[in-house]
């Protein structure tokens, strides 16, 4: 028994579902066709505001889901903005604090390494593009009769979740951008999110632009050699 009282959790294994077994030149295929994919995906801030029906937003963020935690306590919030009225008030307190961010908060050399991407204060596809996704971590958890409990690996759980939730738009064939503005805690009152949810990221999702462009900058990627190392 627990100091509460209660039983505490037991482990419980069940057989691995899913089982999936590949040859190594299957393998080899299937690791070039996603590398082959990813190359594909690019970070871009044109947008079209053609709609993106709900039940797609809906499975990439089951995807996300299934996500490894600390704990398995999945501590995400996901909360997908369609509604314009809300993205109008995102952009606008965003676009306040980037404005103080690019008129010298951020610091010369942080400026200095973003000039070679183009951004600034201006955040038009915040309202542009059909989704907003606020990612949120809980910080500690709530339960229904308000005890509070612990997370753990939290930047680290959310962080996968958020990398699989990219991947997943990507595969359905949107585009996306990262963006976290700082402070982000406007965002709690706007999407209505309790204080123990600290804002993670937005990330834009939507249909590229006939337009569109990305920086040359932005498609310079490490060598492997650079990236990882083999013992």
């Amino acid at each position: 028994m627990s100091d509460s009282g209660l039983a505490a959790p037991v482990y419980d294994p069940i057989p691995l579902p899913d089982r999936r077994e590949f040859s190594d030149a299957e393998m080899a295929e299937r690791a070039r066709s996603f590398l082959a994919e990813m190359k594909t995906r690019h970070t871009l801030r044109d947008f079209t505001d053609q709609p993106v029906p709900r039940q797609i937003i809906e499975d990439c963020l089951r995807a996300a889901g299934t996500a490894p935690s600390g704990a398995n306590h999945q501590p995400w919030h996901f909360v997908a903005v369609a509604d314009a009225a809300v993205k109008k008030r995102i952009r606008e307190a965003a676009e306040a604090e980037e404005k103080t961010f690019y008129a010298g908060k951020a610091g010369q050399e942080w400026l200095q390494d973003l000039a070679p991407l183009g951004t600034d204060a201006e955040k038009p596809f915040l309202e542009s593009a059909p989704w907003l996704i606020v990612i949120f971590a809980e910080r500690y958890r709530v339960d229904a009769d308000h005890k509070i409990g612990k997370n753990y690996y939290i930047g680290e759980s959310v962080g996968i979740a958020t990398g699989m939730l990219i991947t997943a738009l990507h595969c359905a064939g949107l585009a996306t951008l990262t963006h976290t503005p700082n402070p982000m805690r406007f965002l709690n009152e706007i999407c209505g999110r309790p204080e123990n949810e600290k804002p993670y990221m937005i990330l834009v999702a939507g249909h590229a632009a006939e337009n569109a462009t990305v920086p040359r900058h932005a498609k310079v990627k490490k060598p492997l050699e650079e990236i990882a190392t083999f013992l």
